[in-house]
């Protein structure tokens, strides 16, 4: 039997309906629960030759890792960190891209019971300087792609924490840096036991910070204790479906949550083998190659990533080894959908979640289907509201907020910890018997659940509530659209004014018989109150360093447009 069932009791083909996935799931785990022991260690133990990972490089090395190796080389990171001074409670950054070395190196931190912290290659100085003072870094481990350590040394001296900094990759990165390949290869995997006694580790202590998009404002450090990877069982089982002994392909950084959605722990959970393809650049006809070559059975991409990927003839590739596709992080429109269905034959199945939470919100195949404009249902393991301001539950078609009915003693497996290391942080998302995600719904009358956007996304416009997605969907459709953001423009008549800033697909130029056109057709599409009154054609939009639109940077800019006009008048 796959692993998991001995965390949840049953298998998941034994449940026979949502509601009896609801009314019957338990997660059965003892107050030591620990990914690395309890389910890596277990699993090279009993099924040592099974395969775990398969990594590709951008230069066409391979490498094809069995549970046995990876328990094996984090028993050697273990070791490793552990000769550095890294003990249970330290904290560790790793910033890998998506390296191999990256799994050994998570799961050996797990052993200790130290602290993971995640980051991009993209981070500049000041971000450096952020993390590691935030987060007390102890360690760091950095890439030599690009100029990684170039950028922190030029914060070095004010990471004020940091005793070891380690390089990977042979490229000489300068003073002070450390071959950690060469030290990491040098150390014995042999001899490492699971801590006891004042070292040993309790399922709530915390195994992960993680920080989040950072659009409005320094990011926020979001802990998670190691009972997060139990809730990855309705991620990675339930909702990736991934097949046991198959092969699931998410495409995402390590240094961003997302990885740990689709490239470890629900994964491994249901004994799947994960895809890593280290590219430098995304192509959408290289992962159609890769999905061909290597036969992925499991698939997840954001929806923008499944548009890049329709760009090519699809029908070139053999993609029958696809069972299940999955997608989350922005709205799928109808045209991805169907277009992907039509070359494929495979639906998308929707999913949300945060950087606080695992997937709170899906379309769980077989028991549903996808409803296009839906993001889904409750995760069987959670208890999902849509409340209002007062903290009550929203009649249908009220957009409210979306919320998991819990207080923070009880909060379910996947729930973070906390903000911040601040009581009075975590306290401003857990309260009212509530965790508060920031984000807006409404229910259908089927209970399908439909995203509008983040709080501070709604626009306000003479007194209707309006999201942007749902427009941003209606516009990605037209043929002239290849990327859109849709904000509210401050407006002395109506408070705001819908605007869309967008970016053409090649071969079209912005004109007003264009901007009439695509209004036109939002208003065919969608209610017509909601259609963009200002249209603003861009060469890019901004964005954060994990790829979502700044919606934040354009409204700002807008504010500050608007400001200074109504500066300019009152002055003359």
């Amino acid at each position: 039997m796959p692993i998991y069932e001995r965390f949840i009791g049953k298998h998941r083909d034994d449940f026979k309906s949502m509601d009896d996935i609801r009314e019957n799931i338990r997660f059965i785990y003892d107050d030591d629960f620990n990914f690395a022991y309890d389910v890596i260690d277990v699993l090279a133990k009993e099924k040592p030759d099974k395969r775990a990972l398969v990594w590709l490089g951008d230069d066409g090395r391979e490498k094809i890792f069995t549970f046995a190796d990876v328990a094996r080389e984090s028993d050697r990171a273990a070791n490793y960190f552990t000769s550095l001074g890294i003990k249970k409670g330290d904290s560790v950054l790793l910033v890998l891209r998506r390296h191999y070395l990256f799994w050994f190196c998570i799961m050996g931190l797990h052993k200790i019971g130290a602290i993971t912290v995640q980051a991009t290659d993209m981070l500049m100085a000041k971000d450096y300087i952020y993390r590691c003072n935030k987060a007390e870094i102890k360690a760091v481990v950095i890439t030599d792609h690009g100029d990684c350590t170039k950028y922190y040394d030029e914060g070095a001296d004010e990471c004020v924490t940091v005793q070891h900094k380690l390089v990977v990759g042979h490229k000489d990165a300068g003073e002070g840096w450390r071959d950690f390949e060469a030290e990491f290869e040098a150390t014995s995997a042999d001899g490492w036991v699971r801590p006891t006694g004042e070292n040993a580790i309790k399922s709530t202590d915390i195994m992960l910070y993680s920080f989040s998009s950072g659009t409005t404002s320094y990011p926020k450090m979001v802990a998670h204790d190691f009972r997060y990877p139990l809730g990855h069982i309705m991620t990675g089982v339930f909702w990736h479906r991934v097949v046991d002994g198959g092969l699931h392909f998410t495409v995402s950084d390590t240094g961003w949550l997302k990885s740990l959605w689709g490239k470890m722990y629900g994964q491994w959970f249901g004994e799947s083998a994960i895809m890593v393809y280290d590219f430098d650049k995304f192509n959408g006809a290289d992962i159609l190659a890769v999905i061909e070559k290597y036969k992925v059975t499991t698939f997840c991409v954001p929806p923008t990533m499944y548009r890049f990927i329709l760009q090519n003839d699809v029908t070139k590739y053999d993609l029958s080894s696809i069972v299940h596709c999955c997608t989350a992080g922005e709205a799928l429109n109808p045209e991805i959908f169907n277009t992907w269905k039509e070359n494929t034959g495979l639906e998308i199945y929707e999913g949300f979640g945060q950087t606080e939470t695992t997937v709170a919100i899906g379309t769980f195949y077989p028991y549903m289907k996808p409803m296009l404009g839906a993001i889904g249902v409750s995760a069987p393991h959670i208890d999902v509201h849509i409340v209002d301001l007062d903290g009550d539950d929203c009649p249908v078609g009220q957009v409210g907020e979306i919320c998991v009915k819990t207080e923070y003693e009880t909060r379910p497996v996947g729930i973070c910890h906390s903000y911040n290391r601040s009581r009075e942080d975590t306290e401003g998302v857990y309260y009212g018997g509530f965790f508060h995600t920031g984000d807006t719904a409404y229910k259908d009358e089927r209970g399908y659940i439909h995203y509008v956007g983040r709080n501070d996304d709604i626009i306000k416009s003479s007194g209707y509530r309006i999201g942007p997605f749902e427009i941003e969907s209606v516009l990605i459709e037209h043929p002239a659209v290849l990327e859109v953001a849709v904000t509210g423009v401050p407006d002395p008549v109506r408070g705001f004014n819908v605007k869309a800033t967008i970016v053409l697909q090649k071969g079209y130029e912005g004109s007003p018989e264009l901007v009439k056109e695509l209004q036109n057709y939002v208003k065919k599409n969608t209610a017509p109150y909601k259609y963009p009154r200002v249209v603003e054609f861009v060469d890019s939009l901004p964005k954060t360093a994990s790829g979502k639109i700044r919606r934040t940077a354009i409204r700002q800019r807008d504010m500050e447009k608007y400001l200074e006009e109504q500066q300019k008048q009152n002055n003359g």
